[in-house]
């Protein structure tokens, strides 16, 4: 199995001109950062978790010209503004896109692309086959995918474990029975805004103790906004088992 990190930040870390901070203006590429997703495929299953702003831009750099499903954390913009480019696979691939969500983000896309759901829509808008998340592991051709709750504030969000792979963005609180769904994890990515509180989403600290409990054999942070900081000089703060992702950063199981 095969893991791709299509983006690392959030729409608080995109560099723009306007900003001077140091991160902003950075030369390092793994400042540069494009809103959080990743892909995961084998060589008979590839999904992505997350299809936000840059999901075109993610998928032409990644070179995806087949793509069996979508699974959606929670239905915040920069999590699913980029489910209308699901219509160049719609063509590749001549049949609607899985996309497995919630009832609550179900909700949330169709008002959003409503024109995709209309009983006789505008020729060449996307086509979704919208799946309900189910609360218990489910199966996606040779995926078993175990769907992990967690909360971002107030709101209910979902995490998922594949094999000895753990994903979880956009949270700030997990509960103990998905704390034992982490467990026996190898590798995992977390969320990690920042240094200083937030509201609704970990910060550096925070991120770490969760690591701590899960104990993973390497963990990457993700969702990183620039108040983090600079790549370079964060990653000499982590435990040696602890890493900030970055866009384009790929790893095995």
């Amino acid at each position: 199995m095969k893991i791709v990190v299509l983006g690392s930040g959030t729409s608080q870390g995109i560099p723009v001109i306007a900003c001077t901070c140091r991160v902003c203006q950075s030369d390092n590429i793994n400042d540069k950062r494009l809103r959080s997703s990743i892909l995961v495929e084998t060589f008979q299953t590839r999904v992505v978790i997350d299809a936000g702003p840059d999901f075109r831009q993610q998928m032409l750099r990644e070179k995806v010209s087949n793509l069996d499903a979508i699974l959606i954390t929670h239905c915040h913009k920069d999590h699913i503004a980029g489910l209308d480019d699901v219509r160049s696979f719609n063509y590749l691939q001549g049949k609607p896109m899985d996309i497995y969500a919630s009832e609550r983000d179900q909700l949330a896309i169709r008002q959003e692309f409503a024109y995709a759901f209309h009983e006789n829509p505008y020729p060449g808008v996307p086509e979704f086959n919208m799946i309900t998340l189910p609360e218990e592991p489910f199966m996606i051709n040779d995926f078993k995918i175990i769907p992990l709750e967690a909360m971002h504030m107030r709101m209910k969000v979902f995490g998922f474990r594949i094999g000895d792979f753990s994903y979880i963005t956009d949270a700030n609180f997990i509960p103990e029975a998905t704390i034992g769904l982490l467990k026996g994890t190898k590798i995992m990515v977390l969320n990690a805004l920042r240094k200083e509180p937030h509201i609704s989403h970990f910060n550096l600290t925070q991120a770490l103790e969760i690591i701590r409990l899960v104990c993973p054999e390497k963990a990457y942070l993700t969702h990183i906004s620039h108040m983090m900081g600079l790549h370079e000089e964060v990653m000499q703060e982590l435990p040696e088992n602890v890493f900030l992702a970055y866009d384009g950063l790929s790893f095995s199981l």
